[in-house]
């Protein structure tokens, strides 16, 4: 064996994750921990890692010190409500991919009050200038004098696929919120604040898109700020942490699941 190409005689010798190390010539790669994080994404913020116009992203929202993590898909611009960010390729790949039908549910509030003929045709499916879509599930949660907030739920992942429902069948969207993604909800998630996924919520994402591997534990690091909230979900606002490293710490530590 070799450390930093010196050949290790002594027993007990120590390395950090900066050094390298080979074994039979052969270099050893260190296993990337799988990260889940649940954000609460805030309107005025880019679903992307990097934005060329630059605006904030998600990633000016989660500790500068984490390991990359990739969105799950997006929400536009204005958009609010859950998001996804993971370095498990083969869970993102799936939870998109429009075989596995996974649901992505919103809050949406649309100008007017849409009649049951409106909400017939969602239900049935829209064609759009993309094709026509799957069939959508839709309940009215409340009516005001001028809006309405509607519940929507769909299982396909095209670009801006909601909004545009809502403007064919002639009650603009207003404000959008997404607040599941499959078996994951939003929970009492404040805006801008982000957590780990507890093992049991990865586990049922996995099952989700027929993944029966196993899953490994998301690791607590670090005793940092947290925050109780009715829900029981420990959380932390990683956007008001004044150290990068105490950021880090909170959100790692934040692995209590939603009761």
């Amino acid at each position: 064996m070799k450390l930093n190409g010196r050949t290790v005689t002594e027993l007990g010798t120590r390395a950090t994750p900066h050094d390298r190390i080979a074994v039979d010539g052969k270099p050893v790669v260190a296993r990337r921990e799988p990260l889940y994080v649940l954000l609460h994404k805030p309107a005025g913020i880019v679903t992307t890692l990097r934005d060329p116009e630059g605006r904030p992203t998600v990633r000016t929202l989660l500790p500068h010190e984490l390991p990359r993590v990739f969105p799950v898909g997006r929400l536009d611009v204005q958009s609010t409500g859950l998001l996804l960010l993971t370095n498990d390729g083969e869970l993102a790949a799936r939870l998109m991919h429009p075989r596995h039908h996974v649901a992505r549910t919103y809050r949406v509030k649309v100008r007017g009050r849409p009649d049951a003929r409106a909400l017939l045709r969602l239900r049935r499916g829209v064609r759009l200038d993309d094709g026509p879509t799957d069939a959508v599930e839709v309940t009215v949660e409340k009516e005001l004098p001028t809006k309405t907030w509607l519940r929507i739920v769909v299982r396909e992942g095209r670009t801006h696929l909601v909004r545009r429902l809502c403007h064919a069948i002639g009650h603009g969207a207003e404000k959008l919120q997404r607040v599941a993604l499959g078996p994951l909800t939003l929970g009492g998630l404040e805006l801008g604040e982000a957590r780990m996924l507890a093992p049991a919520e990865v586990s049922a994402l996995y099952r989700a898109v027929d993944l029966t591997r196993s899953v490994p534990s998301p690791r607590a690091r670090g005793t940092g700020p947290r925050r109780r909230r009715a829900a029981g979900a420990t959380t932390t606002s990683v956007r008001n942490a004044t150290r990068s490293d105490d950021r880090r710490a909170a959100l790692k530590a934040s692995v209590t699941p939603p009761k």
